[in-house]
């Protein structure tokens, strides 16, 4: 079935201001240097700022955040019939605390120059994996828009803190991907609380049907708006798709060479399981990258580190589970690689689409183990990718360096080779250090020794103990192998300790 409307990204592209944003939001974006729209967001402002309740349909990267987030900011900020008094206004629900996030901050920038009454307008996130204090403090003084993941959400609703009932915009953000997590439940007990005279927006970069029998059950006549023809949804044109039957074994090797690439800059490692995730950043971490991992293992605080450090460029290298990768939208990412393959062709587009995004280019690399042929097979055919055999590749194999244009002398390192000399700098001054911490502790051992032997014995022992280390001072300064064979001396004389005591009372 068609959608209601479709096209594709026009040759210019309209400004906000174009489109009839606030002053106050265009400048504000403009700052960002973000100044013209997106297909979905060229289609989605005018119902949206009209009031119409919308399904916003594009690949991943398409600009979907700010195609719901202008239009709600301008109609909260605008609204004459219910003004900011601190409630909540509008509420977008997306399915991981990474997404949260990265869409409250983005509308946080997008909502700079907006004021409600004599105060700035206020964006709060609302997620799991935080203390719930500082959260509700916040929501206590004053929450315009609140951004968050549906547990935390439900939980602080059921509680008091968070009020539902003054919203005027609700949208679903990702919807799909709740769907994949089981977040249905929680989406429904959510709506039961949201009035029913209120905007309702979702978007989703695929629509099952779950997720449209959802949308029928809580908005009103919604237009569907598809940024593109349905077949590219699914295709990349901006992204160069690589796959490769890859052996477990060698998969670490061969990433590592695919790392050094010419132009490769911020890349992403997806992975199926977490441990999985953990341990392939801690192998490329030992190779010498910076390498960070995101994972459901890690807590919260680790893992808004990791993200961090990878938006600065502190870390080149992000490993990550799908589901927490769901919230990274970082427009740089060169390359994207598949550790493993995915489960099905909706986890493979989203993968693939966080490289390529915002009209630039990017690679995805695809490894395929030889138990995920049937997996990968499945996936080449509902894409039409036409690679339903991928060619066995390994770490050494010339065909990788050729297409990925990796230079043919690198190795599976770029940091062994720096860290050796460190551990073991020269023999020669090490043998050195050690003799002299040797001859450092070399008086002390003998006097351990000597005061077991005096514990062992009567005052006679005390006596030979005092005579043997005045003998031992005597010799030590007369001959010049006493010093180095001082450790056997000590050795030999202790059985005969009574004969030296009585030859010098003699």
């Amino acid at each position: 079935m068609t959608p209601l409307i479709s096209t594709t990204v026009p040759t210019t592209p309209p400004s906000f201001a174009e489109l009839g944003v606030r002053d106050e939001i265009v400048r504000a974006l403009a700052e960002n240097g973000i100044e013209h729209a997106f297909a979905i967001q060229e289609l989605t402002l005018p119902l949206a700022l009209a009031g119409d309740d919308l399904i916003g349909q594009a690949r991943t990267g398409m600009g979907k955040t700010y195609g719901f987030g202008v239009p709600l900011l301008q109609r909260v900020s605008t609204s004459p019939d219910r003004p900011l008094t601190g409630a909540p206004r509008a509420l977008v629900v997306v399915p991981t605390r990474e997404l949260c996030i990265q869409v409250s901050g983005d509308l946080a920038d997008a909502a700079k120059y907006l004021t409600a009454g004599d105060r700035p307008l206020s964006v709060q996130a609302i997620y799991g994996g935080r203390p719930y204090e500082p959260q509700i403090a916040a929501l206590q003084a004053g929450a315009d828009v609140v951004v968050g993941t549906p547990g935390r959400l439900l939980d602080l609703a059921q509680q008091g803190h968070l009020q539902l009932g003054g919203l005027s915009v609700l949208v679903l953000d990702e919807a799909d991907e709740m769907l994949d997590l089981g977040f249905l439940p929680d989406i429904e007990r959510i709506l039961s609380r949201i009035p029913d005279d209120r905007q309702s927006m979702l978007f989703s970069a695929t629509m099952p049907g779950p997720i449209i029998t959802l949308a029928r059950s809580f908005m009103n006549q919604p237009t569907h708006i598809r940024a593109e023809a349905p077949h590219s949804s699914a295709v990349h044109d901006a992204t160069e798709q690589f796959v490769y039957r890859a052996h477990a074994l060698d998969k670490a090797e061969l990433v590592a060479r695919i790392l050094q690439a010419q132009g490769r800059g911020a890349t992403m490692i997806f992975t199926r399981t977490k441990r999985t995730a953990q341990k392939v950043a801690d192998d490329l971490g030992e190779r010498g990258f910076k390498v960070g991992a995101v994972h459901g293992d890690l807590n919260q605080v680790a893992r808004e580190k990791a993200l961090k450090a990878f938006r600065t460029g502190d870390i080149d290298v992000l490993v990550a589970t799908d589901v927490a990768a769901r919230g990274i939208d970082i427009d740089d990412v060169t390359h994207v690689i598949n550790y493993q393959c995915p489960d099905d062709e909706k986890t493979y587009v989203h993968r693939i689409g966080r490289t390529g995004r915002a009209g630039k280019t990017g690679v995805a690399v695809t490894l395929v183990d030889w138990d995920e042929l049937a997996r990968w097979t499945l996936i080449d055919k509902a894409l039409n990718l036409c690679c339903p055999d991928p060619a066995e590749t390994y770490s050494s194999s010339p065909h990788l360096f050729t297409e990925l244009n990796i230079p043919t002398d690198v190795s599976g390192s770029i940091g062994k080779t720096r860290r050796s000399p460190a551990k073991r700098p020269e023999s020669g001054d090490e043998e050195r250090r050690e003799t002299s911490a040797d001859r450092q502790r070399a008086p002390r051992n003998p006097s351990r020794s000597r005061r077991r032997t005096r514990g062992g014995q009567a005052d006679a022992g005390g006596g030979a103990a005092q005579t043997v280390d005045s003998g031992e001072t005597g010799p030590a300064t007369s001959s010049d192998d006493s010093a180095p064979s001082a450790p056997r001396r000590r050795r030999r004389r202790r059985p005969n300790k009574p004969a030296a005591a009585a030859a010098n009372g003699s």
